[in-house]
């Protein structure tokens, strides 16, 4: 009798949300979890801010968040939100009127805290603003800045103390009647992050923001990101997430969609499937698994290529990909879709494979979008 197999729904089930819009972007409530990330560059700077946001988008980032320090960053965002083609969302401490400012400014979120905001007429004059234009609002509670009588209290920035943090600020926010939230609770360490999260996953039913917050450098804030991301996704406690790395903003993304695509819950891009190497392999298989991985980095169509160094298993890996080598002494054979098209030698394996991939993709490419 035959297994159905399940399917990435059904092995990780999510929990269940309430659905907010951050502009055209749907969050919680079974849609897809979507990528966001941050610009690096000075907001004030239009220009520069303005071409890190096209950059992004052209990664496939769905919502991109901007820091806001000063009124002169309030105005060049109005601006920036003129040009953007994706959502963006101002990122605002204490100051109550940098968030009126962006709100002017066709902010389509807020990443902002009501605690920190100080008086309650300050809070609620922002609430206000941000129910008028139906935008919602991100808590995002860090492990760095929690209160200090929570700290106190639980002896320390412990996922007790982060939970309950969030509940406090939530609780502001819904006495004055406003429920466009979506909460986020970030540490830098795994179990703590974790545990808070599944806290308050059984107190609140509002979207969360999911990542591991200040991950470090590319290679091991990608690691940590994906250790961390893959238990959040796990159990259905994450519908949009941001790989925080200290690396340029296109490389949080893509990292985002390979941790997605590895769980099989979201796919865009090249995911290229090449074999570690041993004593068997008779040709420079790194050099050209690097090179097609270089050439199809801007390829946004989801598609699986495998790069094999022998004929143990690479037959059976290039026929099951949707174009693949599969390597002997100096040459490759080459397979697309599973059926063999010709053998080709060593030093035009890479050239080669990346014609056959252009191919599958012609027409089919798009500069940007939800995939």
């Amino acid at each position: 009798m035959s297994v159905m197999k399940q399917t990435p729904a059904e092995m990780f089930p999510r929990r269940k949300t309430v659905r907010i819009r951050v502009g055209n972007v749907e969050i919680g409530g079974g849609a897809p979890i979507s990528v966001q990330s941050m610009t690096k560059t000075d907001t004030r700077d239009v220009r520069a801010t303005a071409a890190e946001i096209r950059r992004l988008a052209r990664e496939g980032c769905e919502i991109v968040r901007l820091a806001i320090p000063d009124a002169e960053a309030a105005r060049a965002f109005a601006r920036l939100r003129k040009q953007a083609t994706v959502p963006l969302i101002a990122d605002i401490h204490f100051d109550h009127r940098l968030a009126l400012a962006c709100l002017d400014g066709g902010a389509d979120g807020l990443r902002l805290n009501p605690g920190t905001i100080g008086l309650m007429d300050k809070v609620r004059e922002v609430v206000r603003a941000a129910r008028e234009r139906s935008v919602p609002i991100r808590i995002g509670v860090n492990s760095g800045s929690i209160e200090k009588d929570l700290l106190k209290t639980h002896g320390g920035a412990t996922a007790e103390a982060m939970a309950e943090s969030a509940l406090r600020h939530i609780r502001i926010l819904e006495d004055l009647d406003f429920r466009l939230i979506k909460v986020s609770l970030k540490a830098s360490d795994l179990p703590r992050t974790l545990e808070a999260y599944r806290n308050l996953a059984r107190k609140t039913a509002y979207p969360f923001h999911a990542g591991i917050t200040e991950a470090g450098t590319l290679l091991p804030g990608a690691v940590k990101s994906a250790a961390g991301l893959a238990l959040l996704l796990a159990e259905g406690l994450a519908d949009t997430i941001r790989v925080s790395l200290t690396a340029p903003a296109a490389a949080e993304v893509r990292v985002a969609y390979r941790i997605l695509a590895a769980l099989g819950l979201r796919s865009r891009g090249v995911d290229v499937v090449s074999c570690p190497t041993c004593g068997r392999c008779e040709v420079d298989l790194r050099s050209i698994a690097r090179e097609v991985q270089r050439r199809l980095t801007s390829t946004i169509t989801p598609l699986t290529v495998a790069v094999m160094g022998c004929a143990v298993n690479g037959p059976g890996e290039a026929r099951e990909a949707d174009a693949g080598v599969a390597c002997g002494r100096g040459t490759g054979v080459l397979f697309v879709k599973g059926k063999i098209l010709r053998r080709v030698p060593e030093k035009k394996i890479a050239e080669a494979l990346v014609r056959e991939v252009d191919r599958i993709t012609a027409g089919r490419e798009k500069t940007h979008g939800r995939f």
